[in-house]
């Protein structure tokens, strides 16, 4: 199993589907081994099964995730693992897709196939924490990005914010980009840092604006797919205007005088999009925590004290109210990046 996970990791970008890996086993040997590349590739489990032939007959499969009885963009697996003729499937985690979810291994089990669940369970859901939240919540994983001083700002009272965090840190963050479906900010930052939100050609730049106030002439506009969340109506004359930029609009309800987070949320999930990174600012970074919507941070912290009540803070919204029902960091992991320090680690509430 340990093998099948390290093989699950291989994958460069399956979302929105899960990590797998396979790993078949016949007289205490690997004799076949397979891994889901990406959406619409064949699952782990028939990779190996194809390799093997007929020695799949009486072998033992390992994988990470509980086969698929469904039809989706591939056929059921659990069809495949019968045919094949193996004597056992060994099952690192249970498939939190409710179409699954324990069914394929009731169905082995019926078809006279051994079936071992919950090995290395813990290892499997920490690779499938993304798939987990989206294909269970209907909603993204989100990760905030921030890059602060010492004392929380992200800008001056004037709002001057180049650069906080040194060249090294600001490189490493762009690199992060890559393991994203899409990268978020809000409005403001949109207007008042006007970024390229330049990642890799699969990104997708989505901007939460209330009050459709992104300026025709941003530079989000130069290339990739960009998604405009806003809560004016399609028929607005600046929507015509920004479709015809390319932006694709989705038309949201309002909640808190903004966006309403957790329907653009499901909206973004049906569009296939599992993974956010979120790079500010600090008003859609708090309202995601008020929401509780966070799933993982990352905080640069620049050696720099700019203070200044009215300086611009990381986290806004409407924050929390007692300090014990503050949102917490575990797993942390602290990395010394040029003269700046990452601090990241996963959400609790």
């Amino acid at each position: 199993m340990q093998q099948a996970l390290l093989l699950s990791a291989k994958a460069k970008d399956p979302r929105p589907n899960p990590y797998v890996g396979a790993v078949l086993v016949k007289n205490n040997k690997i004799i076949a081994t397979g891994f889901h590349k990406k959406v619409g590739a064949p699952h782990a489990e028939v990779l190996a099964l194809n390799k093997a032939g007929s020695e799949a007959r009486g072998a033992s499969l390992y994988v990470t995730l509980e086969p698929c009885r469904h039809f989706g963009r591939t056929p059921p697996c659990v069809d495949k693992i019968i045919k094949s003729g193996v004597a056992e499937v060994i099952v690192g985690m249970i498939d939190p897709n409710p179409v699954n979810n324990g069914a394929s291994i009731k169905i082995l089990r019926k078809a006279g196939i051994k079936v071992r669940a919950g090995i290395l369970e813990n290892e499997a859901k920490k690779i499938n924490k993304v798939f987990i939240k989206y294909i269970t919540k209907k909603i993204p994983y989100i990760c905030v990005k921030v890059g602060q001083s010492l004392d929380g700002k992200i800008a001056t009272r004037s709002f001057d914010s180049k650069w906080v965090t040194s060249g090294a840190a600001r490189n490493f963050a762009h690199k992060l980009r890559r393991d994203f479906d899409a990268i978020m900010v809000g409005v403001n930052t949109a207007i008042r840092d006007n970024p390229r939100l330049s990642g890799t050609s699969k990104n997708i730049k989505i901007v939460a604006d209330t009050n459709l106030k992104t300026p025709l002439d941003s530079k989000i506009f130069d290339d990739g797919k960009i998604i405009i969340v806003t809560t004016k109506k399609i028929t607005d004359n600046k929507v015509a205007k920004l479709i015809k930029k390319g932006a694709q609009i989705i038309n949201v309800g309002v909640k808190n005088r903004q966006v309403n987070l957790r329907q653009m949320m499901r909206e973004l999930a049906a569009l296939e999009i599992s993974k956010i990174l979120v790079e500010g600012g600090g008003e859609l970074i708090g309202s995601l925590f008020d929401e509780k919507l966070v799933d993982e941070a990352k905080f640069f912290i620049a050696p720099k004290i700019i203070g200044g009540r009215c300086a611009v803070s990381s986290v806004a919204g409407k924050g929390f109210g007692r300090i014990d029902k503050a949102a917490k960091l575990k797993d942390i992991k602290v990395t010394k990046i040029g003269e700046d320090l990452l601090i990241e680690g996963d959400i609790t509430y």
